[in-house]
């Protein structure tokens, strides 16, 4: 009644008070209800768990925190008794905060989380157009109303996870790692492990870029207080970890799973053994092996075979051994796998002996050797030189019916290009494209390779075509290859060839390809052939260097076309590349052998003032062209010259200027 009457004597003062007492409740409630939250979860945790999360002086100073805002509260309370509106306790079972059910249900912030849960219980697609229904109760749509969402949603995981893609697609939200936790333990109690291994790696990647301080597992933990869950879920963090590379982290995950006291499977166990082996972790995969003999979890075939591939690795054959027999005596029989593993190790190493007693093994024990194990012995032989017994080899595994591959094939063909037996090569893989077996790069590679060191790089060239006649798709690595191949065997025009046919089908060549066959242009003298590349890569937009400028000048200064040589080399200079001694070197004396000195000269003093470039060899032929003619005076002259512009003269220079004096008599 006072309120209605105040109302009528001054509305607007009566509305701003009614607003404000709102908002400073809403405020106080906010702050309460979070901080009591947080404070009774880490109590809860530290009793429940019986493990110590939390020091008694963080304890203490939440204890301490919880009063001063309730104390702030109750103040907050007492000064707002002696105004006109009464408002009841915002712990009452009446509702929250009372004044909100003044506004319209899609209005009410408070009634958000009731809003959403009753649309997914309906019809959880039809979000979106809820979407534009609350549009208004979005910016109240935070991390602790998305997980109280998604526990209300925990018996019916599809609500949860629709939500939750909502949430984070549609709406643009970014949950929390609380949130990530809350789902991935509604998915994995459900039994729906894909979805989960996904939104698991992903959490990941997030934490791993925005906060990578932050503790999944410790997370993970605390939301088992709240929720349904499966202790599956621990298991595949450490698998999502490996499985992302971060193998050291999936380590960490392991060891507080076993402190805690859950108890990893052997199947998560061997995934981290195999991360750990791959980064050559080699401690660490003894150390998981040790704990899942404390903990009891029971080795397998696989994590036998993992570990002895770690042991080899070490190249230990007394260790692999104890352990094979430890493998046996906890009534684990050596399989397949661990045979070729031991067969490989053997041939990696020479000891060839005991990789084919093994391979005999394999029979008497029933375990008949595939295919990995015979490429094994293959590649053992030809390393040692034994082609032909690895060929033997090879017939004797097809006719027990084993299918050769690419990598048996190719083992054959790099043994017999090392031996320099093109032909058996070139039969194999007339062989391998018969059975439907395609040549790879390495292929490729180990045949031109075989040319080139037999200086039949033309029959190379030969093989290419032939190879794509068979469509066989030749790797842009194998043509730079070929092409830096004969340009290096002083064949540019056989390399330009090729390199025109292949532009043809989108081969671009790089800066390193052009410069070969200018390089090899130059060495035979066709400068001519060669500036028109250098022309061609300023057309695609590869800028010459270097490299380029220099195999130019030295060619034009060898054919005595000197001043075109300068020319490249101020276009050089523009261009902001710097020429080096070698350079100066190369022009001075393509002068001097034209006979044009002065030129030569000029061309010291512009080297040392505009590049700092002093190279005592060039200033010497200059010295040695005044020298033989006897013309003292013009290289006296010179070394006045070029002493002030910084040339220092040395022995040779002096025995040139005796020289030229001793001429000068005679004369």
């Amino acid at each position: 009644m006072l309120f209605k009457e105040n109302f009528k004597l001054n509305p607007v003062f009566c509305w701003f008070s009614f607003y404000s007492l709102i908002f400073r409740y809403l405020l106080a409630l906010m702050s309460r209800a979070s901080s009591t939250h947080y404070i009774s979860r880490i109590r809860n945790i530290q009793n429940n768990s019986g493990r110590t999360y939390f020091s008694s002086d963080s304890l203490s100073k939440l204890n301490s925190l919880n009063s001063d805002i309730s104390s702030t509260i109750s103040s907050s309370s007492s000064s707002s008794s002696s105004s006109q509106l009464a408002v009841p306790d915002i712990d009452s079972k009446s509702g929250l905060i009372p004044l909100y059910h003044l506004l319209p249900p899609n209005q009410n912030p408070a009634n958000i989380v009731n809003i959403i849960c009753s649309t997914l219980r309906h019809d959880n697609t039809s979000l979106s157009l809820l979407q534009n229904s609350i549009k208004g109760l979005l910016p109240h749509l935070g991390t602790r109303e998305i997980s109280r969402v998604l526990l209300r949603c925990q018996v019916h995981y599809s609500s949860a996870l629709i939500f939750f893609n909502w949430v984070k697609n549609d709406l643009g939200l970014k949950p929390s790692t609380q949130n990530y936790c809350l789902v991935l333990h509604i998915l994995a109690w459900s039994r729906n492990f894909s979805p989960a291994m996904k939104l698991l790696s992903e959490l990941i990647g997030m934490v791993k870029d925005v906060s990578p301080k932050e503790d999944i597992f410790q997370t993970l933990v605390l939301c088992t207080q709240e929720c349904n869950w499966d202790p599956v879920i621990f298991d595949m963090l450490i698998k999502a970890y490996v499985k992302t590379g971060m193998v050291r982290e999936g380590f960490g995950a392991f060891e507080k799973m076993v402190e805690v006291g859950f108890i990893p499977s052997v199947i998560s166990c061997n995934c981290l053994l195999n991360g750990l082996a791959r980064m050559n972790y080699v401690e660490q995969c003894w150390h998981v092996y040790e704990e899942m003999g404390r903990i009891g979890v029971h080795p397998n075939g696989y994590t036998f075979n993992i570990l002895t591939h770690v042991l080899c690795k070490d190249e230990d054959v007394d260790k692999v051994n104890a352990f094979i027999e430890k493998m046996e005596e906890e009534g684990f029989d050596p399989d397949v796998v661990t045979y070729n593993t031991l067969i490989n190790s053997y041939c990696r190493k020479g000891r060839l002996g005991d990789a084919f007693y093994l391979y005999r093994i394999m029979y008497r024990r029933n375990v008949i050797p595939d295919l990995v194990s015979y490429t094994a012995l293959m590649n053992g032989l030809c390393r040692q030189g034994r082609v032909r017994e690895a060929h033997q080899l090879f017939h004797r595994m097809v006719h027990r019916g084993l299918n050769p591959d690419i990598v048996s094939y190719n083992t054959l063909i790099h043994g017999y290009c090392n031996e320099g037996k093109i032909q058996e090569c070139r039969s194999l893989l007339h062989e391998m494209i018969g059975n439907g077996i395609l040549p790879d790069s390495f292929t490729c590679r180990v045949l031109v390779d075989g040319y080139q060191k037999e200086g039949k790089l033309l029959s190379a060239l030969n093989l290419v075509e032939e190879l794509k006649r068979f469509e066989v798709n030749v790797s842009h690595g194998i043509y730079d290859y070929l092409m830096v191949a004969l340009c290096r065997a002083n064949h540019p025009f056989a390399a330009k060839s090729l390199l025109e046919r292949i532009s043809q089908d989108g081969y671009v060549p790089d800066a390193i390809i052009y410069n070969e066959l200018i390089e090899s242009l130059c060495r035979c003298d066709y400068v001519t052939e060669a500036l028109v590349l250098k022309d061609n890569m300023l057309h695609i937009n590869i800028n010459p260097n270097f490299v380029t400028y220099k195999a130019l000048v030295e060619c034009l200064c060898r054919i005595d076309r000197t001043a075109e040589g300068e020319s490249l080399l101020k276009e050089m200079a523009e261009s902001g590349l710097s020429p080096d001694p070698e350079m100066c070197r190369t022009l001075v004396n393509g002068y001097c052998q034209e006979t044009n000195v002065a030129k030569a000269e000029s061309l010291l003093e512009f080297f040392a003032k505009e590049f700092q470039v002093f190279d005592t060899q060039s200033y010497n032929a200059v010295a040695k062209v005044f020298s033989e003619h006897g013309d003292v005076a013009r290289l006296l002259d010179l070394q006045d010259r070029m002493q002030k512009v910084g040339f220092l003269p040395n022995s040779l220079t002096c025995k040139y200027v005796i020289h030229g004096l001793w001429k000068k008599v005679q004369t």
